[in-house]
């Protein structure tokens, strides 16, 4: 059977809590081989270190724009000690998860515009010194990310949960980068997602789920179904193969090939995973 890489999970999310075990082992039978869990904020760092040293995965240590504005005022200095301090940690593989959000209104304008571009630039020089690509969150915000990128160069990473044009996917893959795709792209809705997960070049991929967010179509709830009594369904790591069977189709590509390509361009990304003990 084909193995994958989930090159992005909260395991540590709140919503797994005492059963992020039985999350992890359901994703094993799955032959998720690899998870890649991207920390939040400060207080994460050593949570997703220890969950990456559990389940036999890898993490990333940063700041997520999401969380810039709660974040201490040395929150940029304990990423800098615990990416010295974890150096020689084959299982971290990346800064991240870090980036701009413009979804959000009030990150958009006024001080928490300036704040998050701050923090984004500061851990791009943090990615740049200690040698390690980064986990990008690039939310209605591709065009600023790119600016950081060409002004701050870093080795290479993934563009999380790209929703972007097919010009915007070309400069973030000049510059070395592959583009993460999970959920999303199994809306049939989701036109332009879905033509670009089936023409981009095949190096250019990586598969997510981005658990326990983004849930793919079987999973999701309309709010009148919520409304209903139906419960959302939880996105897990352990859908990530059934997700990439749809963008494989999309590809028309088998889905042993699909793992193999995406797995390989992981390891590309993230080189680390290459490493022996690291996953």
């Amino acid at each position: 059977m084909p193995t994958w890489i989930d090159t992005h999970c909260h395991l540590d999310a709140e919503e797994f809590g005492p059963d992020t075990g039985a999350v992890r082992a359901r994703a094993a039978i799955e032959n998720v081989a690899i998870c890649v869990i991207p920390a939040v904020e400060a207080a994460a760092f050593e949570p997703v270190r220890a969950l990456a040293h559990r389940f036999g995965d890898a993490y990333a240590l940063g700041i997520h724009p999401l969380y810039m504005a709660r974040a201490a005022d040395d929150a940029l200095a304990r990423l800098d000690e615990a990416l010295h301090v974890h150096a020689g940690d084959p299982r971290l593989v990346a800064v991240g998860e870090i980036g701009l959000d413009y979804f959000v209104p009030e990150l958009a304008t006024g001080p928490l515009r300036e704040r998050q571009e701050r923090f984004y630039r500061e851990q791009l020089r943090l990615a740049r010194r200690h040698g390690l690509p980064v986990i990008l969150h690039v939310r209605r915000s591709v065009d600023q990310v790119l600016k950081g990128l060409r002004d701050i160069a870093v080795p290479g990473g993934i563009a999380h949960a790209f929703s972007g044009s097919r010009q915007q996917a070309d400069a973030l893959l000049g510059l070395g980068f592959r583009l993460g795709f999970g959920g999303a792209a199994t809306y049939e809705r989701a036109t332009r997602l879905r033509t670009l997960a089936a023409e981009l070049p095949a190096g250019a991929i990586v598969m997510e789920t981005d658990a326990p967010d983004i849930p793919p179509h079987w999973l999701y709830a309309t709010a009148d179904q919520r409304a209903a009594g139906q419960r959302q369904g939880r996105n897990e790591p352990g859908e990530l193969p059934r997700i990439a069977a749809v963008v494989a189709g999309l590809r028309g590509v088998t889905v042993e090939e699909w793992a193999a390509v995406t797995s390989a361009n992981a390891r590309a990304a993230l080189p680390r995973l290459a490493l022996p003990g690291a996953a």
